[in-house]
């Protein structure tokens, strides 16, 4: 936003701080006005033939401004995704360990992220890797939807777990 000098304009529509229109005047007269209210001129709308200038507390709208985006950065949660990573011939004992630091995870409101890795002959039979994918999701369905379908991308097989959205709101 440009302010006093920086405006390039001849002539401006000048809004008041009191959200008047005061109609399109020569910048120099706006400027005069807007010192003479003890406010600043600035051109909130640059596009707009002739551009549109407001006349406010420049400080306190930009004092404003940082508040209300702290404001939304603090609001703002992020989802953090976690991943698991398994091989066709995961031994079934080893696999209900990784189901159950999952089942934490979503319980906590992360994604989880199923990884099968191939190698070798292996990718020759996704069906193995496709059915262990689908074992979890049935395991955990209870607290998880699948977000992402199992499905190849390169040399692994991928499927994305998110929390179900609970009715409290967490």
């Amino acid at each position: 936003m440009r302010t006093y000098r920086d405006i390039r304009a001849r002539e401006v529509r000048v809004i008041s701080d009191t959200n008047e229109n005061l109609g399109v005047m020569p910048t120099s007269t706006a400027l005069g006005l807007a010192e003479e209210r003890g406010v600043d001129l600035v051109e909130v709308s640059p596009a707009a033939r002739p551009p549109v200038c407001r006349m406010m507390d420049f400080g306190k709208f930009q004092y404003e401004r940082q508040r209300r985006d702290r404001r939304a950065r603090k609001q703002h949660k992020t989802v953090e995704v976690k991943e698991i990573q398994l091989r066709p011939k995961t031994d079934m004992h080893h696999l209900g360990f990784k189901v159950r630091d999952a089942r934490r995870w979503i319980e906590k409101g992360m994604k989880v992220k199923v990884r099968v890795k191939f190698r070798g002959r292996e990718r020759e039979y996704p069906e193995i890797a496709r059915n262990r994918l689908r074992g979890i999701a049935e395991e955990l369905q209870d607290v998880a939807v699948v977000e992402l379908h199992p499905g190849m991308e390169g040399n692994n097989m991928l499927m994305v777990l998110a929390p179900i959205a609970d009715k409290s709101g967490r």
